[in-house]
């Protein structure tokens, strides 16, 4: 029996910035000087992001009161006047711990409403972070927070990095493939601008035009004839060159992320061979899904493999309408492709992440429109 993803569910956080709005935030901090704001503005402008969500409140409005933590106490200050503050990494952390697990849970409801699946028939969770640390950790917090069995086994995926969604589905098929009445539900959550930083590093600079907070939850079974997408198979490449251009750091002020200028050139330069490996000798799918890990990403993809403009359609568009979320970007795109009546049942749809390494991982799904006879 193959795993399918039989729905996702996806939450945002209610404070929603406009791509002008941070950019003209972040050029007009105090002391940057004009080669800084060029590098702003060049690299804001060019990220094909119109809005973003965040927790952080102040940063759609410099007035507004920090976000609460766990026990009603307010948060770290982020932002005071034009001047974006530096939190250290202890206090951003307690406010992953107080908000990550709610978006969490309203995406997993939602995920689990979109399949018909009762919470007491989760056997599984899978959980996937790498913007926050906490123990007991999100995967026993969706436990509590759904009310799902206290028997259920959790796992939790951390610090892969914006590939990391691909993994968490192969363990959801790898344990229905163990366990044919699995029924897993797997959650990407990151609040990637808890760790925003002022800088005029351009490696910086980009991160801060690109990220953004989002969680997404499938839930996979092999157990349900539903429509879905059909897990097929999975595979990993880790490129020749990269280790050094996309890294993810614990720095005294926040994570600090890597983000140079090699990486759309590494992409281009490796997707070819890393598709080619993974297909051999099968057909082209039908449809791709593609991390929007950046605009550059997505057209060196585009060059490298010889896709026509509208193959990545989609992902440009979670891209325009919600940034670089993370591990949970890629499930916020086959959401979309769930919903979209334009691909037909039988259509094979291939996705592809990039991560930390730098990684590929690439997984071949056939979606599932109607109900099998």
């Amino acid at each position: 029996m193959t795993a399918r993803i039989l729905s996702i569910g996806t939450a945002v956080p209610a404070t929603i910035v406009s791509q002008e709005r941070v950019r003209d935030f972040f050029a007009g901090q105090p002391g940057v000087d004009r080669l800084t704001q060029r590098l702003v503005h060049a690299a804001f402008d060019a990220a094909a992001i119109d809005r973003r969500h965040t927790v952080l409140t102040q940063l759609a409005d410099p007035a507004a009161t920090p976000a609460p933590l766990r026990d009603g106490a307010t948060g770290p200050s982020f932002v005071d006047g034009t001047a974006l503050l530096e939190p250290t990494t202890g206090a951003r952390n307690d406010l992953y711990t107080a908000l990550a697990p709610g978006l969490t849970a309203e995406a997993a409801r939602a995920a689990l409403r979109d399949a018909g699946v009762a919470a007491s028939e989760v056997t599984h969770v899978v959980t996937v972070s790498c913007t926050g640390f906490f123990a007991p950790g999100p995967d026993y917090r969706l436990v509590r927070d759904l009310d799902l069995p206290p028997t259920v086994e959790r796992y939790h995926l951390g610090f892969i990095g914006c590939a990391a969604a691909m993994p968490g589905l192969r363990l959801a098929a790898r344990l229905t493939d163990a366990q044919p009445d699995a029924v897993v539900l797997v959650a990407c959550t990151e609040l990637c601008t808890l760790h925003v930083c002022g800088s005029s590093d351009p490696q910086q600079i980009v991160a801060s035009s690109v990220f953004a907070d989002g969680a997404a939850a499938a839930v996979v079974t092999a157990r349900s004839d539903r429509p879905g997408l059909d897990l097929e198979r999975f595979a990993t490449a880790v490129t020749g060159e990269g280790e050094e251009d996309m890294v993810w750091t614990i720095g005294d002020h926040g994570f600090e992320m890597t983000l140079s200028a090699e990486v759309p050139r590494i992409v281009g330069r490796e997707i070819r061979g890393a598709v080619d490996a993974f297909l051999a000798a099968e057909d082209a799918p039908d449809v791709w899904a593609v991390h929007p890990g950046g605009r550059s990403v997505l057209d060196r993809v585009e060059a490298g493999l010889g896709l026509d403009p509208a193959a990545l359609a989609a992902s440009r568009a979670v891209l325009r309408d919600y940034g670089n979320m993370s591990s949970a970007t890629i499930l916020f795109i086959l959401q979309a492709m769930l919903h979209d009546d334009a691909i037909a049942d039988g259509s094979r749809i291939a996705g592809l992440a990039f991560g930390p390494g730098l990684t590929v991982e690439s997984a071949l799904m056939t979606k599932r429109a109607a109900v099998a006879g």
